[in-house]
């Protein structure tokens, strides 16, 4: 899966596991330790290659630092290119509801008020990194890459539902 923040990459990924039976790893829980702590770099790697190195694999998404690790071995790459206001939206009210339930979401971790108004807000990583992920799925779409590049919710539930069938082939 690769797509802008708050598209549903995570949901995605995981209704995708279960319909085909492939495993699927969640970056976020492999990027962070307890209190927001990030893994360091060279044990990202580690796993992320580790991971990829399998027959079979669903990654939730895939950070620039080592985006060419998962990109050298994917068969097809699921983009989510949704407008911002869907992505925002989604990502709105995902962040609002987690701040009110307090539910743990990696490793432990929960967002919080202070979080989201801070400066490593997953509100501000939206709109910093929006445009830079929507250009990188249309140049893959571009250069012929295989990519199931899905732009509507809509056109991503009539592609799911084709892979539940039997009809749709990843």
């Amino acid at each position: 899966m690769y797509g802008v923040t708050g598209s549903g990459k995570t949901l995605l990924a995981g209704r995708l596991s279960e319909v085909t039976g492939i495993p699927w790893y969640s970056v976020d829980d492999l990027t962070f330790r307890p209190g927001w702590e990030a893994v360091p770099l060279d044990e990202q790697v580690a796993a992320i290659t580790e991971i990829c190195s399998r027959d079979e694999w669903i990654l939730d998404t895939a950070y620039a630092k080592w985006l060419e690790i998962p990109l050298s071995r994917a068969e097809v790459i699921v983009g989510l290119d949704y407008p911002r206001w869907v992505s925002f939206g989604r990502l709105l009210r995902r962040t609002v509801a987690r701040v009110v339930d307090g539910r743990s979401i990696c490793n432990g971790n929960r967002e919080t008020l202070r979080t989201t108004l801070s400066r490593e807000s997953i509100l501000l990583w939206h709109f910093r990194s929006f445009a830079r992920k929507r250009k990188r799925i249309r140049e893959w779409v571009a250069s012929g890459r295989d990519v199931v590049w899905l732009r509507r919710p809509a056109e991503t539930e009539e592609w799911l539902a084709g892979v539940r069938r039997g009809t749709t082939v990843l």
